[in-house]
């Protein structure tokens, strides 16, 4: 027994040696690179799972087959079949031009199940998947695009593609196509619409057509920027749009890296809020006593875009943290409904969910948990802010407001307070005046001056 027990550990112990001679860094580093679409990991998941779950539409293999999502299916099929007609190619055409680039488009999902992945014997499968989950994807933006006019053959009733669901059903699809585990890679989108025209497509087309459906009062991408990774990257990168104004000097008091204090006492010692000029989240900057800030609208899709965007900068290495970076910034400055009525009133938060503390909870919530990185880009304007609001003068005037100014009776009692100090000097005065006045008058008539 004891040497067939030394023998199984020995067997163990040579399977684990040449896994690990097996190994290889570069490998490794090639995989890595290619990964942009990832599975949110439960200690994400945990704030609100429903946030990283589409509703409506499966896209790509991690959520394909869901029981709540095959009835879009067969609208799949059809937008298929409706574009090989409309654009004069077969399926086979979309198939071998596809299968050009499934290396990438596979190594594109990080931790693909092996019923997916070329080495487990489904390439097919997954190259089927591909074409019609990017097929609908086109026909749905171009349904949009067209602004209400037919597209193809489809049919005035068609619950998908007619005016009716653009109008009910589209803003499910649009925020489904934000959600990590819900992505294509738009380099799918790229082959499938050169494999239509017939030529190669510009990057920037591909960036312009993605954006313009998701966010259509979002400016475009600088020009040359090269292929986003995937519509919610695109997504992102327009709201990042610009450089940082403020960047962290080596030379910069640590002492004022601190936690920022909210914005009513911001306020309250006398730092003015003001709209910036873009809505990048770039464009933060704190000048001459002045904080300016991006206007957001806070709607019901705030919390979900947030929430996605912060999971792909936290899981895709090398995209930063800026959408994290804003949401801790804009957490540290909202700590109750007070705080969002005062940014609203400046022109810096669009409220369109209801109530000031509904706000103020979803920013306090989404923003749990944030890991940030060293040196980012809302440093310098956090401790230009806290610098201005440590001086001696502002930390008076703010005590002197908090204690004084908050309600109107602390107002009026401050206001009789001075009244009477101030009667009392002047009745003091006038004593005084009127005791030299007496005192001048009752001395006696000076002698004339001699002759």
């Amino acid at each position: 027994m004891a040497a067939g027990g030394g023998s199984s550990k020995r067997t163990w112990v040579v399977d684990v040696e040449k896994k690990l001679k097996e190994a290889d860094k570069s490998v490794e580093m090639s995989r890595w690179e290619r990964h942009c679409i990832y599975r949110v990991p439960p200690c994400m998941t945990n704030i609100k799972s429903k946030a990283y779950q589409p509703q409506v539409v499966s896209l790509g293999p991690f959520h394909h087959g869901d029981l709540d999502l095959r009835p879009m299916e067969e609208h799949k099929c059809r937008a298929l079949r409706q574009l090989l007609q409309r654009v004069e190619r077969t399926f086979d055409e979309l198939v071998d031009g596809v299968e050009e680039v499934a290396e990438q488009l596979e190594g594109a999902y990080m931790d693909l199940d092996s019923e997916w992945r070329a080495d487990g014997g489904s390439r097919e499968r997954f190259l089927a998947m591909m074409i019609f989950d990017g097929c609908f994807l086109l026909e749905v933006m171009r349904c949009t695009a067209a602004d209400g006019k037919q597209v193809g053959d489809y049919a005035h009733n068609d619950p998908i593609f007619s005016r009716h669901g653009i109008l009910y059903m589209v803003p499910y699809i649009r925020r489904d196509m934000l959600m990590l585990e819900n992505q294509l890679p738009l380099l799918l989108l790229q082959k499938l619409v050169e494999v239509e025209s017939g030529k190669p497509q510009n990057d920037d087309f591909i960036n312009r057509m993605v954006l313009k459906f998701l966010a259509q009062s979002s400016g475009p991408l600088p020009p040359g920027v090269g292929l986003g990774l995937h519509p919610l990257d695109v997504f992102r990168r327009s709201m990042l749009t610009g450089k940082c104004h403020q960047i962290r000097s080596p030379q910069d008091n640590e002492e004022d890296n601190t936690i920022i204090r909210s914005a009513v006492e911001l306020y309250e010692a006398g730092i003015q809020f003001k709209p910036s000029k873009t809505p990048s989240l770039h464009d933060i900057r704190f000048r001459r006593g002045t904080l300016s800030m991006p206007t957001v609208s806070v709607d019901d899709s705030t919390e979900y875009m947030f929430l996605n965007m912060m999971a792909f900068e936290r899981l895709h290495a090398g995209a930063g943290n800026d959408v994290t970076g804003y949401v801790f910034f804009m957490d540290n400055i909202i700590d109750s409904a007070k705080d969002v009525a005062l940014l609203s009133s400046k022109g810096i938060i669009q409220n369109a969910i209801g109530s000031d503390q509904a706000v103020a909870k979803l920013f306090n919530t989404i923003s749990r948990d944030v890991v940030l990185e060293p040196n980012s880009a809302l440093d310098a304007v956090q401790r230009q802010v806290n610098g201005y609001f440590r001086q001696p003068w502002n930390i008076w005037r703010a005590n002197l407001i908090h204690t004084y100014f908050r309600s109107p009776w602390a107002f009026l009692s401050l206001a009789a307070a001075v009244f009477l100090l101030g009667m009392t000097v002047m009745q003091t005065v006038y004593t005084v005046l009127q005791f030299y006045g007496n005192d001048s008058n009752s001395l006696p008539p000076s002698a004339p001056s001699p002759m």
